[in-house]
């Protein structure tokens, strides 16, 4: 049994000088000091040696354990300093080397003018009000004045969810929800720019879209006091020397209703390929709010008038800092980004 104590440390030590790594060294242990180990087994048959001879063999047998557990020990704590220093050497840093550079955007374009139009309006008394995304067809159309069957509600123009849910097509629901909130409680003056979404993918259109309503409610308003917002609009964000022209146009919800141009901020109004020789640009679209709209949304037309208006903000983005496709603005490119 002496031998075979001796056999077991020999070859256990022999292998434990060739171990490199720490999965063979923890398979060592299981087999030379494991519950099923023939060392353990050594222990577990001392009932068939002579009981002159079990103090001796469980001696030697626990001290060639002891051994064992040192020296494996010993080892772990060896592979753990190579693996450390290996680390170490893979990972080391020179401080001395210049930095990465990190490619960085700045805010963007359409955030910017977001924040403009919004500083713009309410210093002018106008607050910012916002609305879900996922829209009833009664809020996005009906309280609107869109009747069934209008052009707007044909689905290739819209992105139908149910029957009676869509992703809104204008930000234009939050005023049917602001107006239905305040009934005649107080005078309206609110500005909601948000995210709209259309069956449109061009160059100059894109089937998400960021719109800014805006939305006046109280007694005695008149155009002229459309025409002074916008052209303060206009003047503060597009540019200092803009012109407004009013075009008659046709909305359901406003009457009169009217597309707005500004003159052209690149020739000036002298015609360029821009504005197409014209001199002018669309920019929005606006009117005084429809008696009907009224109405529905709680409002003695008798009493009460409003104006609203609707307007891109990517393409004032584009007008304001010379993009030339739309799709720009969603792609993400710092090398585009960076340059506002």
């Amino acid at each position: 049994m002496k031998e075979k104590i001796a056999k077991i440390e020999k070859e256990a030590k022999e292998a434990l000088e060739k171990i490199v790594d720490k999965q063979t060294l923890n398979e060592l242990k299981i087999k030379y000091l494991g519950k099923k180990s023939e060392l353990t087994n050594v222990l577990k048959d001392m009932a068939n040696i002579a009981k002159e001879e079990r103090p001796k063999i469980g001696s030697l047998a626990n001290k060639v354990r002891n051994e064992l557990e040192e020296k494996i020990k010993e080892k772990e704590q060896e592979l753990e300093k190579i693996e450390l220093a290996r680390k170490i050497e893979k990972e080391k840093i020179d401080v001395t080397l210049p930095g990465t550079k990190v490619k960085k955007g700045t805010k963007h374009p359409v955030n910017s003018v977001i924040e403009e139009i919004e500083d713009l309006f309410v210093s002018m008394g106008y607050t910012v009000e916002s609305g879900p995304e996922l829209e009833t067809d009664r809020f996005c159309f009906e309280l609107l004045n869109l009747p069934q069957g209008h052009p707007a509600r044909d689905m290739q123009d819209s992105f139908y969810i149910t029957d009676e849910y869509l992703l809104r097509t204008q930000t234009s629901a939050v005023q049917a929800r602001t107006m239905l909130a305040n009934k005649e409680k107080s005078p309206i003056r609110m500005i909601c720019p948000g995210k709209t979404y259309r069956r449109e993918d061009d160059a100059t259109h894109s089937h998400q879209f960021t719109q800014a309503e805006g939305l006046v409610i109280d007694k005695n308003i008149s155009f002229a006091d459309l025409k002074g917002t916008l052209e303060i609009f206009a003047k503060e964000i597009i540019g200092k020397n803009s012109k407004l022209r009013f075009r008659p146009s046709y909305f359901p919800f406003t009457e009169p209703s009217y597309e707005v141009d500004v003159s052209c901020f690149k020739c000036g109004g002298k015609g360029c390929n821009l504005c197409k020789k014209t001199g002018w640009i669309e920019v929005l679209g606006a009117g005084m709010v429809h008696p009907n709209v009224l109405t529905m949304c709680g409002y003695d037309p008798e009493k009460y008038s409003g104006f609203a208006f609707g307007l891109g903000l990517e393409r004032i983005a584009m007008f304001k800092y010379n993009i030339p496709d739309m799709r720009y603005l969603y792609a993400n490119d710092v090398r585009f980004l960076s340059q506002f």
